[in-house]
């Protein structure tokens, strides 16, 4: 149990929410909503709340309400990397990867203005965060940016590209 009423106490039972939770509004307005400050990732989890009425035997079976919560985690800021032989005719991979993130984030390289260009499959894996740069040539060089991107938000890194 994490939060009770009984006979007009409200009790927050020792745990990590003990200071992050409570009822919404005054538990005899008949809404029985819990708020959690601060959510954090580990908060994510199926949460129950039982009502038990002194002397009512008809709500037998129907006084248990189950929710799942699913905390979002923005993706942290991501690690810009280049593998390969940034020279004339080589080829490269530049890979960008966050460490946090819920759900799992994309990614989306696109190279930075003056000479702006968003990149597609098969160069581009959004899953796997690597962008495949073949046979460069001089005009291929340039700051290459990365965005990592989930529901709850999105970070980005950047990589130089000297040709």
């Amino acid at each position: 149990q994490i939060l009770t009423y009984l006979d007009g106490v409200v009790k927050v039972e020792e745990s990590d929410l003990k200071r992050r939770v409570g009822f919404l509004y005054p538990v005899l307005s008949h809404n029985l909503s819990v708020l959690i400050n601060g959510t954090q990732e580990h908060d994510s989890g199926q949460y129950m709340c039982t009502v038990n009425v002194a002397d009512d035997s008809s709500s037998t079976g129907k006084n248990v309400g189950v929710i799942n919560l699913t905390v979002l985690v923005p993706p942290a800021a991501p690690a810009c990397r280049l593998q390969g032989s940034p020279a004339v005719g080589g080829n490269v991979t530049l890979s960008c990867a966050s460490r946090k993130g819920k759900p799992l984030p994309a990614y989306q390289w696109q190279r930075a203005a003056p000479a702006a260009q968003v990149f597609f499959p098969p160069m581009q894996d959004r899953a796997r965060g690597t962008l495949k740069l073949t046979n460069l040539s001089l005009d291929m060089s340039g700051v290459y940016v990365c965005a990592a991107e989930n529901r709850a938000g999105s970070a980005t890194c950047n990589v130089t590209l000297e040709v």
